[in-house]
């Protein structure tokens, strides 16, 4: 028995490309802290982050996504809980540091979880329908742009 990787299919390769860029985020965010910048200015590039590309990732997964395998689904529930659980870091403004501390471990590990085990359950019941259907409504060909007003990370 092979362990191949399974090929992801194309109507999911969009949002892999946005696991990416929250991967990148995640990875921003440790750069951050290694060079102990100023806490404001990663929490201003990850508000922007959460506004403009997290939450209609998350929409779009918990919309069209998810409802694949079933809101019952063990898998889904955790991704679910997962999302609600990074919204709220993404919003909490008592203890930013800590916050920003914990999006950087848990964004990663949520991803790691959605490419690694969410998708290749969702890829294996998916029926061709389904997945053109994803396809059309996701929009493959719009290109991520970043902020680079501050690129505290460098």
């Amino acid at each position: 028995m092979s362990n191949k990787p399974l090929k992801r299919h194309k109507a999911l390769q969009p949002l892999s490309r946005e696991h990416h860029h929250g991967l990148l985020l995640s990875w921003k965010l440790r750069e951050g802290f290694k060079k102990n910048i100023e806490v404001k200015r990663m929490k201003t590039y990850t508000d922007w982050f959460f506004k403009t590309h997290l939450i209609p990732h998350f929409e779009m997964e918990e919309q069209y996504i998810f409802p694949l395998l079933g809101n019952d689904n063990d898998l889904i529930k955790r991704a679910l809980t997962e999302h609600r659980r990074l919204k709220r870091l993404f919003t909490n403004d008592k203890d930013v540091s800590k916050a920003l501390g914990l999006i950087e471990e848990e964004l990663e590990q949520h991803i790691r979880f959605e490419e690694r085990v969410l998708f290749k359950e969702i890829q294996k019941i998916a029926t061709e329908t389904q997945l053109q259907h994803i396809e059309k409504i996701h929009h493959p060909d719009e290109k991520f742009i970043d902020n680079l007003d501050d690129e505290f990370w460098k």
